[in-house]
């Protein structure tokens, strides 16, 4: 377990900096007693407690990438945004690296809660939460768990559990299938105890072939072009931990969505090939302060960097109206 984290101290983000908005690098613990690295940002000149919001993901990424220019654009306008590497990832702490958990993942957010909670700029009583693709499942799930939490947005979401134990679109939806991936998994953990390290899964695949399916295209465009390519992503480079899998089979994020009292907004794009994992948690979802917004002509990476895409406006109306 590390008890100290080496952060850099140059900007090296794949977007460029907002000179309106101060920058700092900030560390805080999660209950597990990991070590989470996180970019704050925080508009120049507010000397009043600020309403904050805790930002991560996509899944395999970095603060670094999206999570990062989110949390930018949101201290832009007027809010104190955390951006940060999930447990195992990143410049944060957790040994060995790259192992993604619901459980622990789910409590990052709520570590970062705890952090802005008790940052003396942030206002403890205006608190959100964005995640995006992968992390915005996690969102739901900490927004499931944690009162503290009064909005919760979640922009081109994955369940990551879903997709795990069913497959895209649950196409591989029965016992058979999931055994069958059991076995491989477990298989994997023999043979990553017999050599004393961890196989990876591999990232966005690379080169990439002809008959490419589009998502895949689509992860390309972001993860291993100048766009948004970062030498500490996951998916930039060689993946997650391959048995991380293992963990999401049995445990569905999804499962107390329907007792989220505080608000959501879901963000989806129209031609996004994971729509569907918005629009089926939107049905899990239960009182007039839920919203779903999908965005026309929209794939699922353009959430991730294109500000003339993502619709910051609403974003930003949206906390407003509900960090009070």
């Amino acid at each position: 377990m590390r008890t100290s984290l080496k952060l850099t101290k140059d900007w090296d983000k794949v977007f460029p900096r907002e000179e309106s908005v101060k920058h700092s690098k900030v560390v805080f613990r999660n209950r597990y007693g990991i070590l989470l690295a996180g970019d704050l940002y925080a508009p120049k000149g507010r000397r009043k407690k600020l309403p904050a919001i805790a930002v991560c993901g996509p899944f395999g990424a970095v603060k670094e990438q999206s999570s990062g220019l989110y949390a930018q654009e949101l201290a832009r306008r007027g809010f104190l945004a955390l951006a940060f590497d999930p447990s195992y990832t990143g410049e944060s702490g957790g040994e060995p690296r790259y192992v993604a958990s619901p459980d622990i993942n789910t409590e990052d957010f709520s570590a970062a809660v705890d952090f802005l909670s008790c940052y003396e700029k942030a206002d403890p009583e205006k608190i959100g939460i964005l995640g995006i693709c992968g992390w915005g499942g996690m969102a739901l799930s900490a927004a499931a768990i944690d009162t503290r939490v009064k909005a919760t947005v979640s922009s081109t979401m994955y369940d990551m559990t879903r997709v795990n134990a069913k497959g895209y679109f649950d196409g591989e939806d029965s016992p058979e299938q999931r055994r069958e991936k059991r076995i491989a998994l477990n298989a994997q953990r023999t043979a990553d105890y017999k050599s004393g390290s961890y196989a990876l899964a591999g990232g966005v695949v690379d080169p990439l072939p002809p008959d490419a399916p589009f998502f895949v295209k689509d992860y390309y465009d972001y993860y291993k072009t100048k766009r948004g390519y970062h030498v500490r992503s996951l998916n930039s480079n060689g993946g997650w931990n391959t048995t991380s899998s293992l963990s999401f089979l049995n445990m569905p994020l999804l499962a107390y969505a329907g007792e989220i009292e505080s608000a959501v907004l879901l963000i989806h794009g129209e031609k996004a090939h994971s729509r569907y994992f918005s629009e089926d948690a939107f049905k899990l979802l239960k009182g007039k302060n839920k919203e779903l917004l999908i965005i026309p002509g929209a794939v699922h990476t353009d959430l991730y960097d294109k500000k003339d895409v993502i619709p910051f406006d609403k974003i930003v109306s949206f906390y407003r109206k509900h960090l009070k």
